[in-house]
């Protein structure tokens, strides 16, 4: 992918073969220990493309992190359900593990987040059990460290916005509110005041669900803005600020 400094294949599946783009910082070396962030694009589980993070990938690169933006699988091109873009974020999470000494990263310091779709399947790998893939090695954890999400789809339960794309059952177990518990991944989350696709009250309810057992989750309310307001300027240069000071609070900056 054009900026990216390396791919790497992590995950075969019966419809293609997934890669992961890394981001370097200019200083960087195999021996590091860097903090790392993967994001996964938005398309509604049904298209788009790892391009879209790039410029937030290239970004958080030259501040010193290990920046990957990652394929998964999704229905326009691989005929899946959510749950196999679940899946996927989960082994990359995983593949970005293993490979810790490969790329210089601190495993414990690991981050995913994205947008829309691909911010909802970096939610579920840290707060939802299950959906892993068969034969990986589940000792190694797939959950990240931390969550930065933008305009993230938390609730597809049946009569929500988003709900026909789940069906009952999938959108039950895949909802976010279903899983709030103690000892989450700290979490950050960008949305616009009005969102016309994931409604800010949906995230602004989760926030609040998310304190009250206290866990650390912090809301950027973009005023007047809808859904992917932070693709473009001036929201783009503001997001990145907010992520900035939020991994830099984390030690990851």
């Amino acid at each position: 992918m054009l900026g990216a400094d390396r791919a790497y294949l992590y995950k075969r599946t019966e419809r293609g073969d997934l890669y992961l783009y890394i981001y370097l910082p200019e200083s960087w070396h195999p021996s590091d220990r860097r903090a790392g962030i993967v994001f996964f694009f938005g398309g509604g589980w049904w298209g788009g493309t790892s391009k879209q993070f790039a410029r937030q990938a290239a970004y958080l690169a030259q501040k010193g992190m290990v920046a990957v933006c990652a394929d998964y699988r999704v229905y326009r091109r691989h005929w899946v359900k959510p749950d196999a873009c679940v899946e996927d974020a989960k082994s990359a999470v995983r593949w970005l593990r293993v490979h810790a000494s490969l790329l210089g990263l601190d495993s414990e310091r690991l981050a995913a987040g994205g947008g829309s779709a691909g911010a909802h399947i970096a939610a579920c790998a840290g707060l939802v059990p299950g959906f892993e893939a068969v034969g990986e090695d589940l000792s190694v954890s797939s959950v990240p460290n931390a969550l930065v999400l933008f305009n993230p789809p938390l609730d597809v339960r049946m009569g929500t916005p988003l709900g026909e794309r789940f069906g009952p059952d999938l959108g039950e177990r895949l909802s976010l509110p279903n899983y709030v518990r103690p000892g989450l991944p700290p979490t950050l989350i960008l949305h616009g005041t009005e969102d016309a696709v994931v409604p800010f009250s949906q995230v602004k309810s989760f926030v609040e669900q998310m304190r009250a057992v206290g866990d650390r989750a912090e809301l950027f309310e973009a005023s007047g803005q809808g859904h992917g307001f932070f693709n473009n300027s001036p929201w783009l240069e503001r997001t990145l600020q907010e992520v900035k000071a939020f991994l830099s609070s984390l030690g990851y900056l």
